[in-house]
């Protein structure tokens, strides 16, 4: 039976449907999480992962797809406050302002986070190479810290050591994507690692073009990987700082981050070519780390 009744109950299951359509690599408001986080949490999802889709409409020119991104955010802005936030972006998109908008004004969520997912997404239009660290962790601070953010406040905590965990946590897990990402979005056209390190190792991007993954190019992933791990050391203290069902839920999806990232250090010669994935033979080692976590925890 819904928590709410029509229509806000079928734009919620909109929400939900489309968490449950696409792949990724951790949950999303999966049955881990307690069942009245499940609803916002998919909204919230639902609402980046149409921005996400807008921004890689690579057949449509980066003007364009920044029209419809600042369209996007006005309907979002108009929904946050009650007041609809119509425009032409379908049924879909309709029933997802409507949820999200909903779990805005019930469970005050700042709406400065989703204008910074937003800009994140703007930015990938326009944006296809970094010349620092400091450059790509900025694009995480406004792509994957809001997620983490909007998590917490959904599950009721506002804490500011949590908050700094959530976002070392979240900034190691967009990392980790991207490295595992790389041949991907080298066709594509983008390139996260940036221009320093990869300089620095002595890569050059003709070798990328030539489908080569050269000594250079692997002492530059190592370097990256190398600069993630702390990341994640960093985000352990929101895995154990949140109470019941949240906790195992971020314990898991920490425990995935990393092992995806080993992942990536395994695979480093073939990155270009294969993206280094989890499966149904990483379960049984993902709980029995997590079985030795809560151990260590008790």
């Amino acid at each position: 039976m819904s928590l709410w009744p029509e229509p806000l109950a079928r734009a919620y299951e909109a929400c939900e449907a489309l968490a449950r359509s696409h792949y990724e690599n951790f949950p999303v408001a999966s049955r881990l999480l307690p069942p009245a986080m499940r609803p916002h949490v998919a909204a919230v999802y639902a609402f980046a992962r149409v921005a996400d889709d807008i921004a890689d409409e690579g057949a449509a020119p980066a003007a364009e797809r920044l029209a419809r991104l600042r369209a996007w955010q006005d309907r979002l802005h108009g929904a946050a406050n009650g007041s609809g936030g119509a425009s032409a972006l379908g049924d879909r998109e309709g029933l997802i302002v409507a949820a999200l908008g909903h779990s805005i004004r019930t469970l005050d969520l700042p709406v400065s986070l989703f204008d910074d997912l937003l800009s994140a997404f703007g930015q990938d239009t326009m944006t296809p190479r970094y010349d620092s660290w400091s450059d790509v962790l900025d694009y995480c601070r406004r792509s994957a810290n809001p997620i983490g953010r909007l998590v917490l406040r959904i599950a009721g905590y506002r804490d500011e050591s949590l908050d700094r965990s959530s976002d070392a946590f979240c900034t190691a897990l967009q990392l980790t994507n991207f490295w595992q990402d790389f041949g991907r979005d080298w066709r594509a056209g983008r390139l996260y690692v940036p221009r320093e390190i990869w300089a620095s190792c002595g890569a050059v991007e003709a070798d990328l073009d030539g489908g080569r993954m050269t000594p250079a190019w692997m002492r530059a992933m190592a370097r990256c990987i190398e600069l993630t791990r702390p990341l994640f050391a960093g985000g352990r203290a929101v895995c154990d700082g949140v109470r019941g069902r949240l906790r195992l839920e971020l314990r898991f999806t920490w425990l995935g981050g990393t092992r995806i990232l080993e992942r990536v250090e395994r695979d480093e010669p073939r990155l270009l070519d294969r993206r280094p994935t989890l499966g149904a033979a990483d379960v049984p080692a993902l709980v029995w780390r997590a079985a030795r976590w809560m151990r260590a925890r008790s």
